[in-house]
């Protein structure tokens, strides 16, 4: 039976795609959509095949991934085209998207990529995202939560995501990727089986898992923030916000801020790490090779292959990806 709504706490409720959508400024003319569903897929490679074709004829960008359980991605292109993709998800079976749109100035990826994974986010153990997750909380709410001391907030992104900006008092886990999340829980959470834990990432998609995933070990009160810190960062005013420095996308935008407007983070394309504008501006960063975070990681035959590579990138005849 659903669990019934209580406040701003909610079950699972109604998508968050909506007929209402952002409308482009002539400064912003690429509208983004992030974008997933758990739904069981049994053609992902007929689908891929259908989305690649869609996505060349209206000159789509960005990452869909395709598994077993659902799908999940970010894709940008004029306003139109993302209209039309958002029509082909829902006639494809995909009626409970959780949808949220922001614009760029820029083209925030350089191609279509439609991928076939095992699982649409990895973690890498077993979980029941479709039978069991946490009970949502809206972004109206989520400050009580954060202000309640008995209530354990976690971050579940990357280390490198929370060093461009996080919630006032929530944990930071310092995993490397989500994959770390499980062994984390493992070490870490045993002696709080019996708190309030919540838990919050980008969009939302990787707290269905691990609210799941806590579920699924025995943890019985496990909430997790409804739509992600981008859905806060667009419903929630800035005077009230209880959000610091700025949420990191993976996308040409690197970071975003309040209203979802592009912040001013730079990503390192040779480690991956977004980096504040003092940070580019420190001697061992050098655009598109290192920075001063992974300068000692690397050599200078990677330095010298890395700088051809943002050469070739400057010039726009790089494949990537």
């Amino acid at each position: 039976m659903p669990e019934r709504e209580m406040g701003s706490l909610s079950p699972r409720g109604p998508p968050l795609s909506s007929p209402l959508m952002s409308a482009p400024s002539p400064a912003a003319p690429y509208t983004v959509a992030a974008l997933y569903q758990f739904r069981p897929l049994g053609n992902p490679a007929g689908l891929r095949e259908a989305l690649l074709n869609l996505g060349r004829r209206l000159e789509l960008c960005g990452t869909l991934i395709l598994a077993p359980e659902g799908i999940n991605g970010t894709v940008a292109g004029p306003r139109e085209a993302i209209t039309e993709l958002h029509a082909f998800l829902l006639e494809a079976g995909f009626d409970r998207l959780e949808y949220k749109e922001s614009q760029s100035a820029e083209k925030p990826f350089k191609r279509l990529k439609v991928r076939l994974k095992r699982e649409t986010v990895t973690l890498g153990v077993p979980t029941e995202p479709l039978a069991q997750v946490g009970r949502y909380v809206e972004p109206q709410g989520w400050n009580a939560l954060l202000a309640d001391p008995d209530v354990l907030v976690i971050d579940t992104r990357n280390r490198y995501e929370v060093k461009a900006g996080t919630f006032q008092g929530a944990v930071n886990p310092e995993i490397g990727s989500f994959r770390e999340f499980p062994a984390w829980v493992n070490e870490h959470l045993q002696d709080s089986r019996g708190r309030k834990i919540a838990m919050f990432c980008t969009g939302g998609i990787r707290c269905e898992k691990s609210t799941s995933l806590l579920l699924g070990m025995g943890f019985a009160d496990v909430y997790h923030l409804r739509g992600g810190i981008l859905k806060y960062l667009e419903d929630v005013p800035v005077e009230e916000s209880r959000w610091e420095g700025e949420c990191f996308v993976f996308d040409g935008r690197v970071t975003v801020g309040h209203g979802l407007t592009p912040g001013g983070g730079e990503m390192c394309h040779s480690c991956g790490g977004p980096l504040t504008p003092e940070e580019t501006r420190h001697r061992h960063f050098e655009r598109g090779v290192s920075c001063e975070h992974c300068f000692a990681q690397t050599t200078a035959e990677q330095k010298a292959s890395f700088r051809e590579r943002q050469r070739l990138y400057e010039r726009g005849t790089e494949r990537v990806g």
